[in-house]
Order: C-alpha cells, then sequence, then structure tokens
C-alpha cells in the first residue's frame, strides 16, 4: 500500500503539490488524471525518490523510500519524458533493466515483442514516438516489480495498440498481484482499466472514487410526467443535475438504482428511460456538486 501524507512540493515560488493526501490499495489499478501542469509528473517523481519532498510523508509498505535501496528494487518507473542511450537497441535496454532487476523476465520480454511487433534487434531511436513508448512498457512490466508507474502511460500509441496494452497491463496485476499507478490528461485513456481514479488540480487531489462505484450510484434518466413539473418535483431525490427542455427533462441521480427507479414509476410518467452515462460525465457532474466547472479543471 502507498500512502501520501501532506504532501508538498515547490519549484522556486512555484507550488506544485499543495498538502496532498490520497492512498493507494495493494493490487490495484490506480489513475491519476489532471490537466497538464497539475502535479501528475511531479507526485510520480517524488513517489520514486527521482524527487525531494518539500515536506509531507510517503510510505510503501509502511517504509519510507527516501535512500531506501532495497524498496527501489520493488518499483519500477517510466516517465512522461522517455530517454534511451544512444544506438541502444530494444534487446540492450531489456539487458540494462536485466541487470538492475533481480525478477526480469526476458522471455516474457521476447513475448511482449512479439506480440507488440518490435523487433529487439532494432535501436530504439529508429521507432516512432509510440513504438518507444511500447519499449519502455514492456521492458518497466517485465522487472516483475510490485509497484509500476506509468506516466502519460499511452502517449503517442494508437488505438489498438493502447487496447493491447490495457490488457497487458490488466494481466500483470491479476499474475503477479501488482500495483499499477497511471497518469494522464485524457479521462477516456484511464476509465476502462482503472480500479480508482484521482483527480488532481491545483496541487492537490480534488476528487478520488472507486471507478464501480462511480458507475453503479449515479444514472442518467429521462423523464416525462403529466402534470407539469420542475426541478422541485425531484427535491426528495439525490438530484445532481436537471435540465429540461418542452416536457421532457434529463435527470443524473445519485442512489441506489432500483430504489430510485421504483420512486420515480411512483410518479406514473409517460416516458421514463435510464440512458447511458460516460465516465467524463460523471466527473462533470462531481465538479459541479464540488463547485468547480469541469473545463476549469482540465
Amino acid at each position: 500500500m502507498i500512502k501520501i501524507s501532506n504532501l508538498n512540493k515547490s519549484y522556486g515560488n512555484k507550488k506544485v503539490l499543495e498538502n496532498l493526501n490520497c492512498t493507494i490499495n495493494t493490487n490495484s489499478i490506480y489513475g491519476f488524471v489532471g490537466a497538464n501542469g497539475a502535479g501528475k509528473s511531479t507526485l510520480l517523481r517524488l513517489i520514486n525518490d527521482v524527487f525531494k519532498p518539500d515536506s509531507g510523508n510517503i510510505e510503501i509498505d509502511g517504509k519510507t523510500i527516501l535512500d531506501n535501496q532495497e524498496l527501489k528494487q520493488k518499483l519500477v518507473f517510466v516517465p512522461d519524458d522517455l530517454y534511451f542511450f544512444p544506438n541502444y537497441t530494444l534487446k540492450d535496454m531489456a539487458n540494462f533493466y536485466n541487470s538492475m532487476y533481480k525478477n526480469f523476465d526476458m522471455e516474457y520480454l521476447k513475448k511482449l515483442a512479439e506480440i507488440l511487433k518490435l523487433d529487439i534487434n532494432t535501436k530504439v531511436q529508429n521507432f516512432s514516438k509510440g513504438m518507444k513508448r511500447q519499449c519502455a512498457l514492456i521492458c518497466a512490466i517485465s522487472t516483475n516489480a510490485d509497484y509500476m508507474f506509468f506516466d502519460e502511460t499511452f502517449d503517442g500509441v494508437d488505438p489498438v495498440i493502447r487496447g493491447l496494452l490495457k490488457k497487458i497491463i490488466a494481466k500483470q496485476m491479476e499474475k503477479k498481484e501488482t500495483t499499477i499507478v497511471m497518469t494522464s490528461h485524457n479521462l477516456r485513456e484511464l476509465e476502462d482499466i482503472c480500479d480508482n481514479l484521482a483527480l488532481i488540480y491545483k496541487g492537490g487531489v480534488l476528487f478520488e472514487s472507486e471507478v464501480n462505484n462511480l458507475k453503479t450510484n449515479m444514472f442518467k434518466v429521462q423523464i416525462s410526467l403529466k402534470e407539469e413539473f420542475d426541478k422541485d418535483t425531484f427535491k426528495e431525490y439525490n438530484l445532481l443535475n436537471f435540465k429540461k427542455v418542452g416536457s421532457v427533462a434529463t435527470l443524473i441521480l445519485k442512489g441506489e438504482k432500483e430504489k430510485v427507479k421504483e420512486k420515480l414509476e411512483n410518479l406514473n410518467p409517460i416516458i421514463l428511460d435510464f440512458l447511458p452515462i460516460t465516465l467524463e460525465e460523471m466527473f462533470i457532474y462531481e465538479m459541479e456538486v464540488l463547485g468547480y466547472e469541469f473545463n476549469q479543471v482540465f
């Protein structure tokens, strides 16, 4: 488990992280989303002891990471700004990782490279941006580290390969009970793989939730009643948003779906439809409850 308490980091007079608190459970895929410059990359660098915090505490399995070489053996980090040694092939990079991680699985790396159609004897500098990202990710995954950190995980990767990489990452978590922490400025990239999502805004965690809780406790309803109605008609519900066009209203509600459905049916509606709702929409409405506009945060 990773426990982050009152974490602060500044560059000169610019505060990047301010009193950030977060707990990441073991054997899960945890996603940090937020606009560019929100502090996601800095947070991952602090967790991995690349940067030192100004104040606050980071504990992994109850131990601090600072100058802890034994603990660092359990961590692997793929930054957003990738670096490869000049003239190194993917095989050379794999050998480099193999020299640092005692549980590195060379055969698994070769298998992943074959699946992704990456020639391990080709110089990495000759690969495209997306292929370089794939090289970095499969090298990290093949370490079999307990904790894996991927910054801007799918940057430059096309949708087909992105889907394939998600399957590889999910399989790694299941196979080794790995804890995987991912960041992205694009919520859609993480919504179908993460167990938990946290929104970083102005250096802190503005909103955090289990994805399953969001998906089961919030829903969109389209309704029309015989009598005239307005927002006050639904004041006994946990109503996040109300929009009415003509005689039909769209509601965003939270609660137990079956109980809410039963209550709405008691109003004898002319129209009552439960519509699909995206994770991005869920975040938008949660932000509104907190007094923020989604576009302001992103």
